[in-house]
């Protein structure tokens, strides 16, 4: 698959990116010190926007900034990764709900053709796109509710989430991903307008992308 090149619009958001990329393609490893200079130094960018990009990557739950002791790659616990996952189960399970009422023939199609580019993205084994939908598919539904608070609570949960996937989950020793199947079942459920099977979809798969984490990798 051909990346089309990244378009950047301040200097933080080029250095967000790149530290980004490192981390998902493990170039960096979880605990890893992050010292400023010496990333400013190897982007050619001033220490300002390293440090706008690192706080940024703390807020999605990828970096712990210290104080007196700057910033590390994070390495969650299994409990923090349990908490984490039990709060956005009982959020995703009120917003799928909520969709199942709501949702639009638009947001059902999109929902599908996101299914689609998440089922390519993983046979070209690429973890960044491949978050990047999958993050994508949670958001409509949450969309979909009509409740913007609600959205916005369950975006920033996925975005912690997901750092847990790029931490632990064997993405690229997987020959197959269950839970893109599992999105097709949601979907169909929402389309079909079945509440209560769209919430038992949702927490399942919510489970199971938990005990995936626990998955040994050969990495």
């Amino acid at each position: 698959m051909i990346m089309e090149p990244r378009l950047y619009t301040t200097s933080a958001d080029y250095v967000y990116q790149e530290l980004r990329h490192r981390i998902i393609t493990k170039q960096l490893k979880p605990g890893q010190r992050l010292p400023e200079v010496n990333i400013a130094v190897q982007l050619a960018v001033s220490r300002t926007p390293v440090r706008e990009a690192l706080r940024r990557l703390a807020s999605e739950g990828l970096v712990l900034i210290i104080p007196n002791s700057g910033a590390r790659l994070a390495s969650p616990t299994q409990r923090e990764m349990e908490d984490t996952f039990a709060v956005r189960e009982q959020l995703e399970s009120i917003s799928v709900a909520i969709a199942a009422t709501r949702i639009s023939e638009r947001n059902l199609r999109r929902l599908e053709d996101a299914i689609l580019e998440e089922e390519k993205a993983f046979q070209e084994k690429n973890l960044e796109l491949f978050l990047e939908i999958n993050e994508n598919f949670h958001r409509i539904i949450a969309e979909s509710s009509g409740n913007r608070v609600l959205a916005e609570f369950v975006e920033n949960i996925l975005a912690r989430t997901n750092a847990y996937v790029v931490f632990y989950e064997p993405f690229y020793d997987m020959e197959e991903n269950p839970g893109i199947a599992q999105h097709r079942d949601i979907a169909k459920a929402l389309r079909e307008k079945d509440r209560e099977k769209a919430v038992e979809l949702m927490r399942e798969h919510l489970e199971f992308s938990l005990c995936g984490l626990n998955r040994p990798s050969r990495q």
